[in-house]
This record gives C-alpha cells, structure tokens and sequence, in this order.
C-alpha cells in the first residue's frame, strides 16, 4: 500500500484548517483555482508514480542486491539515524540540481509555479522526476542501506516538507538556523533577487550553511512567490511538460550535438548568463476570474475525483495494465477539464459533461467488479 493514502486525510483537514485560519486573519494565502491545481498536480504525480514505483525503489534494490559493499543491520537505531542523515544530503544535491541544471529544472520547476503559499503548493508536485533523479540516491545501495530503510527515510523526509509551506507560521529563533522551517523555505520559494537559488535543504538547512546557499528571510522586503517565467496556466500536464519542450526547440537549434546537449546542462539561465533585477512590486498574480460557481463546482469535483484516485492507487496493484492506463487517461483527463473549466475555455463545459459520463460508467464498473 502506497503510504501516501494514509497521509491523504491529514492533507486534507490541515489545508482546509489553514485555509480557514487565513481568512479569519484576512490573509491573501489561497486561491481556490491555483489551489485546485496544485493538488491536480498531485494527483498527476501519485498516478505516475504508480507507473514508475519499479524506477525509484526497483533500481535502488537490485543495486544493492549486487553491488553493495556491505549490509548494514536494519535493527540498529543509529543505521537509521545515518540513512536518514545521508538521505537528507543527497536530497540536498537533487534539489540543487533541480535548480541549476535545465534538465532537473524542467521536472522541479513544477513546485515553483504557484503564486500562492501554502500547504495545497507542498502537494504541487512533479510527475517526471523520478525518471532523472534516482541516481542520485544509489550511494547510500553501494554502502549497504536497506531498501527498506531507504524507503522509510525517504517517505519521512518528504512528509516533513509538508508543513513548512505556509505563511501562517513566521520565523522560529534556533529552529530557523539548523532545521527546515517556513521561514527559510519561504525564501526557497521565493522570485526576488535574494531569494533565487537559496536554501535547497529538506530536513536540515545545515547543508545550505556548509556549502554556501543559505540566506534569512528579509523582515523589509515580503517574499513574491512564483517563478521568473510564469505557468499561466491552470492546466497541470502542460505545467509539467511545457519547459522539456521549451529545451526541446532550443537544442534541436544548436549547430553541433555537442551544443545541443549542453543546453539540458545549462543552468535555466543560460551559461555565463545572470538573472536581470526584479522588481517584485509590479508582479501581478494569474488570474483568469473564474467565476464563484465554477470555483465551487470545481472543489466539489476535486473532492470526487480523489476518492477515485484513493481507489485507483489501492486498486491498481489488482488491474491489468492496460484497465491501470485507461483508468489513469480517465484520471488525467478529468484533471484537464476541470483546469479547462476554470480557465473558461469555450470548448470546456462540452468536455466536462462528456466527463461526468464517462465517470458514471466508470463508477457502475467499479461497483459491479467481481
């Protein structure tokens, strides 16, 4: 069972508890349509996952079945305390990749595209990074870690970056300078000029002291959150595809193959190129002002649709692949058309009742399953 399913309900309840804590506090930290597209994307992250479990954990355990130069016992408590340390390092290398390499950028970039702060963006996540990023971790299946413990540190870690997006809580003293908090990932987040390419740590912020990414949260100048380039868009497969095109198109330019792979490699600036100043006071959010009815017709769907997805991930295990893939389409696409909805695409309302049809099939077959 994927232990994602459990930690939904908590998702859940603590983003509408934020969510309410905001408003009483007259606070501008959510946007129902940007945050219904942030957990779109997680959704779309959880159904690739499903697809690609053999990639991340598959690959970590055959190298350490063949490869590893020791085995360190499971049972001992500082086995785990160092797998959890290590784990925590490596991630630290992942996520600056994720930021200055053009190929991991194209998959992290996801995370970054909300204009908004909040625990619905920690669920903003990529569906193709774990195609680039499993390499980074095959260190710790070389010097004899589990692969249970392996997967155990790295569900904790991840599930610890969960709570440090909100703005609700501001900064912590001592907290601030060895752990990962909401005030320095804040920054993280961040589009100003002193926020860019600053504190890459998941549990420890340490490493961004040691190697020199560190910065505090600036009392004087509010942190703007969003990427240079904005997504635009409510629509989370393009979120997730658009700047693998982007690269795409610019290499299929370069003269020579050499040039050509050298532009994946590239920082998302460029080589030898600096990011101009940005003046965070002229930036306005995306904002299709979708209308009240959609917006609340939207989060009733949502709601849906992850019962369907809580299904889809305990089922899945159960169903041929090709019933996986053509749930996963029908999955994808109520997604699309709900973004669509909320975009106010001419052509959305057409595809949404389409939609609700093809769940109502969907929905007797699941009930008349064997």
């Amino acid at each position: 069972m994927n232990p994602i399913v459990y930690a939904m309900p908590i998702f859940a309840l603590s983003i509408l508890g934020e969510a309410w804590l905001a408003r009483r506090r007259k606070l501008a930290t959510y946007d129902i349509p940007d945050a219904i597209t942030s957990l779109h994307f997680g959704i779309l992250s959880q159904i690739s996952g499903s697809f690609m479990a053999l990639l991340n954990f598959g690959i970590y355990a055959w190298v350490f079945e063949h490869f590893r130069g020791t085995t360190l016992p499971s049972n001992q408590l500082w086995v785990w305390l160092f797998a959890l340390l290590s784990y925590d390092f490596l991630y630290y290398w992942v996520h600056r990749a994720g930021h200055e390499v053009n190929l991991f950028w194209a998959a992290h970039q996801v995370h970054h595209s909300s204009e908004y702060y909040n625990l619905s963006t920690a669920l903003r996540q990529t569906s193709t990074g774990a195609l680039v990023v499993w390499v980074f971790y095959l260190p710790m299946a070389l010097i004899g870690i589990p692969p249970i413990i392996f997967a155990a540190v790295a569900l904790i870690d991840l599930l610890y970056q969960y709570w440090v997006h909100t703005e609700l809580i501001r900064k912590l003293g001592w907290a601030d300078r060895i752990f990962v908090t909401p005030s320095n990932h804040r920054v993280h987040h961040g589009q100003n000029d002193y926020c860019i390419d600053r504190n890459y740590g998941g549990l420890f912020i340490i490493w961004d002291r040691l190697f020199g990414t560190y910065t505090e949260e600036r009392d004087d100048e509010p942190v703007v959150y969003g990427i240079r380039k904005p997504l635009a868009s409510y629509n989370p497969v393009y979120g997730n595809l658009h700047i693998y095109g982007e690269i795409w198109r610019a290499s299929r330019t370069a003269n020579n193959v050499r040039a050509a792979l050298s532009i994946w490699f590239a920082p998302p600036a460029g080589w030898n190129t600096a990011l101009p100043h940005l003046d965070v006071t002229q930036l306005t959010r995306y904002d299709k002002q979708t209308p009240r009815s959609i917006r609340q017709y939207a989060l009733f769907q949502y709601a849906l649709l992850l019962l369907l997805v809580v299904h889809f991930i305990m089922a899945s295990p159960t169903f041929t692949l090709s019933m996986r893939v053509l749930y996963a389409l029908l999955l994808v696409g109520s997604a699309l058309s709900l973004s669509w909805l909320l975009e106010g695409r001419s052509f959305a309302r057409k595809l949404e009742a389409a939609r609700i049809v093809l769940l109502t099939g969907l929905g007797f077959w699941l009930i008349n399953m064997p």
